[in-house]
């Protein structure tokens, strides 16, 4: 069967590797910018087919012409690569049979393939402003590659002898990344993909209230963009969960509380959600009607799985029982290793002594030298049996307590110091104030975060979930203070573990802030080690100055972009100059988003895949950790 002219250019542009993706798909993006650069070995390729020639190149005078524009627009109709989300790279409107109106005389509505990733919305911390990554038509191969595994520098270790540099990556290491969470995200899945045990995470609350921002981001998003913002970020966090034992944890407010828990849902559809309400301001927020006292916390968590371990409850909240077997099966006959003296001196537990043989029936209280034998009989004189053997009674020695029975005799009683959580956390070491803010500047000396969590709430989520493996990896991806690397090493600091955490954060208080917080509470006089790196950035700067440009600005940053042919390499020079025409017609906020939609997302950081090309000059140090990273020494 002959093939058509669509078959015929992918079968010719696939031939040429630079043209595919890893998995074999032809790079639309890629192709389309050589178009426009009128790339010699793109042109090459084309002219070794004879139907391509015979319709993309026309014969002026003896001189082959490419119709560049022709081939462009072809490539983005919907007969070519139809499912491919690359059809509207630049252009989205009215077309009619594939072509735009401008070549086209009858006119249909047509609708563009929608991926909607954003970049973040964060910004350095003392220049909040409105959202001005919108929506945005971006193509999967586009997409592919700005989430693909980036290069890492300036990488640090932190340990209690000092620092150490040109290090490369140990899998003993805690890690923070300074990059923006989601390109972070994406690079972390080469090495971390299915291995992560808890995820916990407080993102911005959206709540248009600079006082109760937990991190000092950009909060003015509309609950469809804050939605899409945080669902390209869990898609990535799902992957990184281990199957059917990761759990998710989200803090959150009443703002985006019920759009989150439809969006989790739906996301985890395989998991469960469980919300709790946790009392973190007990004097209370004032609301138009209400006082705000709570907020909340979202469990996802695998279904049917028993992933939330029991509570260890402080000691006013332990109850007590009798450690003497009462009821079916409690008698002295029934389990003969259980009947045995608990010695009592002086109101204390001081020993145990040994099973009393069968024709032996000691009294309740036997006293000698002023010691106290307790055994289990009851006021009636019954001999029944301890709940605990003798072989492992010293075990739970400590929650043993004496009591006066109203017969006069001692007695033992049994705490139980565990049980399952509540829905509703109600406690004074959940006040954020006395435990997030107050905690956080007792340890650095920066105000600039207004309302952290309790570093106690913090630990106590966490902790349901890892409690019963030491080897856990926790990942937050919105690190903020760091709150919740330190919560970790509380953990380890209680049972001796081992658990790793990753930590992932944009703004660049990570160095004077998070990162010195961290050292403080992990790595200082203590055996564990601390890996600090940054993504190494490409155009990422140059968004910032977008985002902090002024009036008087912002012309010369659209100059510097307009020059840089590697900055906007899918736009025409003309297509330039004709948008120029309207750009100081603009408000500044739009002025702002047109030159972002022109930077090329791609080259916010530099992709793995380019770490020997010679133009970026990466140090050998940061390639040599790089490949460390990611398993390719």
């Amino acid at each position: 069967m002959d093939k058509n002219i669509f078959e015929i250019v992918e079968d010719v542009l696939k031939t040429n590797s630079k043209y595919l993706s890893e998995d074999g798909k032809l790079l639309k993006a890629v192709v389309y910018s050589d178009v426009m650069m009128m790339d010699e070995d793109l042109l090459s390729l084309l002219l070794s087919e004879a139907a391509i020639k015979e319709r993309f190149f026309k014969n002026i005078k003896g001189t082959l012409v490419f119709d560049k524009q022709k081939f462009a627009w072809f490539i983005e109709s919907k007969e070519f690569l139809p499912d491919s989300y690359t059809r509207y790279t630049n252009k989205i409107g009215l077309t009619h049979g594939g072509d735009f109106i401008s070549k086209s005389n009858d006119v249909v509505l047509d609708f563009p393939y929608k991926d909607c990733v954003l970049e973040g919305g964060q910004d350095k911390e003392d220049q909040k402003r409105k959202e001005i990554f919108y929506n945005e038509t971006i193509a999967s191969d586009e997409i592919s590659k700005m989430l693909a595994p980036k290069v890492f520098t300036n990488a640090k270790r932190y340990t209690k002898d000092g620092i150490e540099e040109n290090i490369t990556f140990d899998e003993n290491d805690n890690l923070i990344i300074k990059g923006n969470n989601l390109i972070a995200l994406s690079s972390l899945l080469k090495r971390y993909e299915g291995k992560v045990k808890c995820i916990y995470i407080d993102p911005p609350y959206n709540t248009n209230n600079d006082t109760n921002n937990t991190f000092k981001y950009n909060n003015n998003f509309n609950h469809s963009t804050w939605l899409t913002f945080m669902r390209n970020r869990l898609e990535i966090a799902k992957r990184l969960l281990i199957p059917n034992e990761g759990a998710m944890i989200i803090a959150i407010d009443e703002n985006e509380q019920a759009y989150l828990g439809v969006m989790l849902d739906e996301l985890f559809n395989e998991y469960e959600s469980h919300m709790i309400t946790v009392v973190h301001n007990p004097r209370g927020v004032q609301g138009t009607n209400f006082s705000y006292t709570n907020e909340f916390l979202y469990f996802v968590i695998p279904k049917g799985k028993k992933i939330i371990q029991n509570r260890k409850l402080d000691d006013e909240e332990i109850e007590f029982s009798p450690l003497r077997n009462w009821g079916s099966e409690s008698l002295r006959t029934d389990a003969k290793n259980c009947f045995y003296p608990i010695l009592v001196k002086n109101g204390e537990i001081i020993g145990f002594g040994d099973v009393i043989e069968d024709d032996v029936h000691p009294s309740a209280n036997e006293i000698v030298d002023n010691t106290t034998y307790i055994y289990p009989i009851d006021i009636k004189g019954v001999e029944r049996k301890w709940r605990y053997a003798r072989n492992s009674v010293e075990d739970i020695k400590y929650l043993l307590r004496v009591f006066n029975r109203k017969d006069g005799f001692l007695d033992i009683e049994l705490g139980k110091d565990f049980g399952q959580y509540k829905t509703v956390w109600i406690d004074k070491k959940f006040d954020a104030n006395a435990y997030g803010k107050q905690w956080l500047n007792k340890i650095v000396d920066d105000k600039s975060f207004s309302f952290p969590k309790s570093i106690y709430a913090v630990k106590e989520a966490i902790f349901s979930i890892v409690s019963k493996n030491k080897q856990a990896i926790i990942l937050d991806f919105f690190g903020g203070s760091g709150t919740s690397a330190e919560a970790v090493s509380m953990i380890n600091n209680v049972d001796n573990g081992n658990r790793k955490f990753i930590i992932i954060e944009q703004m660049d208080y990570i160095e004077s802030i998070t990162r010195e917080r961290i050292v403080n509470s992990t790595v200082n006089g203590k055996e564990s080690t601390l890996v600090y790196c940054e993504l190494l950035e490409n155009v990422s700067t140059l968004i910032e100055k977008i985002q902090a440009a002024s009036e008087e600005t912002i012309s010369e940053i659209k100059n510097e972009i307009y020059s840089d042919e590697r900055i906007v390499p899918y736009i025409t020079r003309a297509e330039l100059e004709k948008a120029d025409e309207e750009f100081n017609s603009l408000e500044l906020e739009e002025k702002k988003k047109a030159l972002i939609n022109l930077v090329d997302k791609n080259k916010l950081y530099v992709n793995y895949s380019d770490m020997d090309d010679e133009s970026y000059a990466i140090s050998e140090s940061d390639k040599a950790f790089t490949k460390s990273f990611y398993a390719e020494v």
